[in-house]
């Protein structure tokens, strides 16, 4: 598995992707799900993926070779609409090739792919590719897109990103969305590749491949945590059976009614015992009232 997210901004656009391809106890590899088309001054497109690495590769080379109907390539077409289109394409062409004969050794034809970039000309923008070779375009609704092992970096994106973030702020966001993510997930790993295209540029100004080894990275990987905790440290644990017109941060309302959805036993396995009431603050653990 993998994890790869890209943003579009007001300045620009972010990218990054992890590495890994294969996880287990025994058994670790990698491989690069980044990969730039780059005419300097002319475009830049990025491209990265997850999924099946075999699928993967073989589309990226098709689309380097590819001709449409109108006999234009990766490399002339006017718009960036136009070289989604052809990412799509080079999906289909994968997937009548390969797909039958994967299915009869029980493999999914599973591919996902984020590409973005600009063409001179129009600005920047950025593309989701399906399976089917179908695609969405970002708009000011959905800022991001994410592809593989998307859950766990989601919530610090849908709580930060807007637009308007500057691209070292969205490149921290990412990091820390990939932070989260390999934390909780093994089959995403180091080393990680970080893009920062900024409008207009037409060039890849800003790159790195992060290893275990980087500075930044460290940081946010120690201190994330750290933060985190201390944030939770400083939220109030809830009241129960309080007042809330009196008392603060109360769960549940004193005199409210809220029972839970019980099922009961068969009558053979029933307790004759009563129920042991709810406690409340007027009462111990022994039921006695307290004076």
């Amino acid at each position: 598995m993998t994890y790869c997210v890209a943003l579009r901004l007001d300045s620009g656009l972010v990218f990054l992707s992890d590495s890994r391809t294969n996880a287990g106890v025994d058994h670790v590899a990698t491989a690069r799900k980044m990969s730039v088309f780059e005419n300097p001054g002319e475009r830049l497109m990025v491209f990265m993926t997850a999924g099946n690495l075999s699928i993967s590769q073989s589309v990226k080379q098709v689309i380097g070779e590819y001709v449409n109907a109108a006999g234009k390539t990766i490399w002339t077409v006017a718009t960036m609409y136009e070289a989604a289109q052809i990412v799509g394409e080079a999906v289909r062409i994968i997937y009548d090739r390969e797909a039958a004969k994967l299915e009869k050794f029980g493999i999914d034809f599973n591919v996902g792919i984020i590409f973005g970039g600009q063409i001179k000309g129009e600005g920047c923008r950025l593309f989701q590719v399906y399976s089917a070779g179908n695609f969405i375009e970002s708009l000011n609704e959905n800022t991001y897109f994410q592809i593989g092992e998307a859950k766990y970096g989601k919530p610090i994106l849908d709580r930060v990103v807007k637009p308007s973030s500057t691209l070292d702020q969205a490149a921290k966001c990412a990091l820390i969305s990939m932070d989260s993510t390999m934390r909780s997930n093994i089959s995403v790993g180091l080393p990680l590749d970080l893009l920062l295209y900024g409008e207009d540029t037409l060039a890849v100004t800003r790159f790195v491949t992060i290893d275990e080894k980087n500075q930044y990275f460290q940081m946010i990987h120690e201190n994330w945590g750290k933060q985190l905790t201390a944030v939770f440290n400083g939220l109030a644990d809830p009241v129960w059976n309080a007042n809330p017109d009196t008392v603060p941060n109360v769960v549940l309302a004193k005199g409210s009614h809220n029972e839970p959805l019980v099922q009961a036993p068969p009558a053979a396995n029933a307790n004759p015992a009563q129920p042991v009431p709810l406690q409340t603050l007027a009462q111990g653990p022994d039921s006695k009232e307290q004076h």
